[in-house]
């Protein structure tokens, strides 16, 4: 944990002066709730943070509507939702869900990657990054309980823990399918996957932009367990009890040892990666790709 421990730097010095997200980290709130480890919930406008009744266990609510789109605000607020919970040592292991119908997470917003500046595109890639790592690193158990559609960004953080559970829902699907959108996934989020399913698998899922039903994601391994939808969550609380049973330390250590490589690469290409996303996401094609893809999304809701 010690690699871990040293790169880590408190969430709220993300935040530049006066930029728009600091109110996003200023509306942080905590509030008395009867019941739970310390009778403490917090949360923002976009992520809900609370104790569940089994002690030591902290649930994570993914809230920002309708599909809960990873914005720059949104990847802040997760940021310093987990360093709460991380900095709170009541709290062990984390269940994350979704309080948006039908859909865990679509993934990076693309608004923020479109008709942008390569500043703003800088900003948001950092983000992104900061979350994977964040999450990916976390000394606490995270367990997901996916209850909606799953791709892209919604996937990755779903790939950062320890443990996942799907709901069993032929409209719910999983993947990296970044391709599909003329886009190509960056290094770490192929390791993470790759670390996951195998390098075939991975490699086949990668360039296909392949989403999992629930069968075929249980089949290839990116999700642990498939259950009826309305069994998602206790049969998350089921899981993470089982993690928690294990020697905090010696788990802490295991969980460090095995992720060290995968996250360490990153840290140390982070600058390089940000300017290959700027340089790739500000070509002419992928922006009129993305605009043509935001503008039918625009005619469906219409």
């Amino acid at each position: 944990m010690a690699l871990a421990a040293a790169l880590r730097v408190p969430a709220r010095f993300l935040l530049r002066a006066g930029s728009r997200l600091q109110g996003a980290a200023l509306g942080l709130t905590e509030r008395a709730a009867g019941g739970g480890d310390g009778a403490r919930r917090f949360g923002s406008q976009r992520v809900l943070v609370e104790p569940d009744a089994v002690p030591g266990v902290a649930v994570m609510r993914l809230n920002n509507p309708p599909v809960n789109r990873l914005s720059l605000e949104f990847l802040t607020e997760l940021v310093i939702s987990l360093e709460k919970l991380e900095n709170d040592k009541s709290f062990r292991g984390v269940i994350m869900t979704s309080d948006c119908p039908g859909v865990f997470s679509a993934g990076l917003d693309l608004k923020e990657m479109c008709g942008r500046s390569p500043a703003h595109y800088a900003e948001y890639w950092k983000a992104v990054q900061e979350l994977w790592l964040r999450f990916y690193q976390s000394s606490l158990v995270l367990v997901t309980a996916i209850n909606g559609a799953c791709p892209a960004g919604g996937c990755l953080i779903a790939l950062t823990s320890d443990h996942r559970v799907l709901a069993d829902n032929p409209k719910y699907s999983i993947g990296l399918n970044e391709t599909l959108l003329g886009i190509v996934a960056p290094f770490w989020f192929k390791d993470t996957l790759v670390n996951t399913i195998g390098h075939r698998a991975a490699e086949r899922a990668l360039q296909l932009g392949l989403l999992f039903p629930p069968a075929q994601a249980l089949q290839v391994g990116i999700v642990d367990q498939v259950v009826p939808e309305e069994q998602v969550q206790s049969v998350a609380l089921s899981a993470i009890a089982q993690w928690m049973a294990i020697p905090e330390h010696a788990r802490q250590l295991t969980k460090a040892m095995m992720r060290k490589a995968t996250a360490s690469r990153l840290i140390t290409h982070r600058d390089e990666d940000v300017q290959n996303f700027v340089s790739f996401i500000s070509r002419d094609s992928i922006q009129k790709s993305l605009q043509l893809y935001l503008e039918r999304l625009k005619q469906r809701k219409g």
